[in-house]
């Protein structure tokens, strides 16, 4: 598979996103990062942003809900080439209404070599890289393979009664 290369500009659009048993973790991340976060556009799903916009006092994007689509909104802006990077405040130990759409955001962004920081300690290594204020060449599988594989119904090779096995006797006693 040959890769392609776009670059990141100096200035990122970042998708933040919390669980509700998260939402002050980030908040707290947020504040002690709010000057480098303002540099940037970032994007949230909709309680988090409005609480986000509220005690940072930058603007935000805000998305839907989580659990009314907004996981799957950031996703598609993912698809998109729309966001850079997701930090993504996620809780291990409660299960979520909508953890199918967790895993479809965290997938796609694999799937588009997209970072992404769970936790304190891998935002503040994100945030304190080089790379956060200048541009990156960011490597993309070129997916062209993929999108032109022959799908569909595909006819069947013909077969004459004549190259067929016969069927063992066993199976015809029965």
């Amino acid at each position: 598979m040959e890769n392609n290369i776009t670059i990141l500009g100096s200035k990122k659009r970042i998708a933040l996103i919390a669980h509700d048993n998260k939402k002050y973790d980030l908040l707290e991340w947020a504040k002690y990062n709010r000057d480098t976060l303002a540099q940037h556009i970032v994007l949230a799903t909709g309680t988090t942003g409005k609480i986000l916009e509220e005690a940072l006092n930058i603007d935000i994007v805000k998305l839907q809900s989580g659990p009314l689509g907004g996981d799957q909104q950031i996703g598609a802006k993912i698809a998109e080439g729309d966001i850079d990077f997701v930090i993504f405040f996620w809780d291990p130990l409660e299960p979520q209404p909508h953890d199918p759409d967790v895993k479809a955001l965290l997938r796609i962004a694999v799937v588009w070599n997209i970072p992404i920081a769970c936790n304190r300690s891998s935002a503040d290594f994100l945030f304190s890289s080089e790379l956060m204020n200048q541009e990156y060449p960011r490597i993309l599988p070129d997916y062209n393979l993929y999108r032109e594989r022959p799908i569909g119904h595909q006819e069947p090779e013909k077969t004459e009664l004549a190259d067929l096995e016969p069927v063992p006797e066993v199976f015809l006693d029965a």
